[in-house]
């Protein structure tokens, strides 16, 4: 068995790689640059997470949201990887104690958000921490095309002049053309190996339901599904309150989940969520 599949077997417990996941590491681990367009659910994060334990020093992964940095981590902690994140969440002396691990190089992955990235007292640590790779995850959010367009995602290209020589990997479930070269315009790639998925999805279905009653047509369908887990999108945090009160009153576990929550209640209700 060679290395990469022995790390996916006995570090993420999985046989066999899904399609194109062996290709982006072994681009990524050829210190190439790395676009990579894959469907939600196909395997993306394991595209930076297996190269970072097989090449020395710190991947640094850019990630817009703070609930995916931390199920990623303890996803990864739990399976005996030393990765961590730096985020709003985290009280000063949690983050003096995750800074310090980073100046020992104790961790072989950091999650960040890009608006920390790019503050200037930074621009020290990221030299001091041996990054040997630069992951930018939910890519699209740099282009005004994108559907998500975050400003703070174009700064990222200044790593290029501070970091030279460290590959970059652009990750997104989302991207047309149009967006697709922007990622590539504005990331700076260098000749990226560029890799596209397939979308078919045959364990996924769609329908579409005329709106009537909704809140006796969401209790319905969830009458039927008692046994299993689910996330339902409300277009308001309101909205998203009413909701899961209404289904805890009838007996549903069910809790809400938006930025308007303190971080505590956030981070417990997401924990729950995870953990059935």
């Amino acid at each position: 068995m060679d290395d990469l599949l022995l790390t996916l077997k006995t570090t993420f417990g999985y046989g066999a790689f899904r399609p194109l996941q062996r290709e982006i590491i072994e681009a990524a681990l050829a210190d190439q640059d790395v676009f990579a367009l894959l469907p939600t659910g196909g395997g993306k994060s394991l595209c930076f997470q297996l190269p970072a334990l097989l090449r020395p020093g710190l991947t640094v992964v850019v990630s817009p949201l703070i609930a995916l940095m931390k199920d990623q981590v303890d996803q990864l902690q739990a399976a005996g990887v030393a990765a961590t994140y730096l985020n709003s969440t985290l009280s000063a002396d949690e983050a003096r104690s995750r800074l310090s691990g980073l100046h020992r190089g104790e961790w072989r992955l950091l999650y960040v958000a890009p608006e920390r990235l790019i503050l200037d007292n930074w621009q020290a640590n990221l030299k001091a921490w041996n990054v040997t790779a630069l992951a930018i995850d939910e890519a699209h959010c740099i282009s005004e095309w994108g559907h998500d367009f975050r400003p703070e995602y174009r700064q990222i290209a200044k790593l290029r002049d501070l970091l030279p020589g460290v590959p970059v990997m652009a990750l997104t479930a989302t991207a047309t053309g149009r967006v697709r070269d922007d990622i590539i315009k504005h990331l700076r790639l260098t000749g990226p190996h560029t890799f596209v998925a397939s979308f078919n999805r045959p364990n996924l279905s769609y329908r579409v339901i005329p709106k009537d009653q909704p809140a006796k047509q969401i209790i319905n369908f969830v009458r039927t599904r008692e046994t299993e887990s689910g996330i339902i999108y409300c277009a308001s945090r309101a909205t998203a309150e009413r909701v899961a009160e209404s289904l805890a009153g009838r007996g549903f576990l069910a809790r809400p989940y938006h930025a308007g929550l303190d971080a505590a209640e956030r981070s417990r209700n997401q924990e729950l969520f995870l953990r059935d």
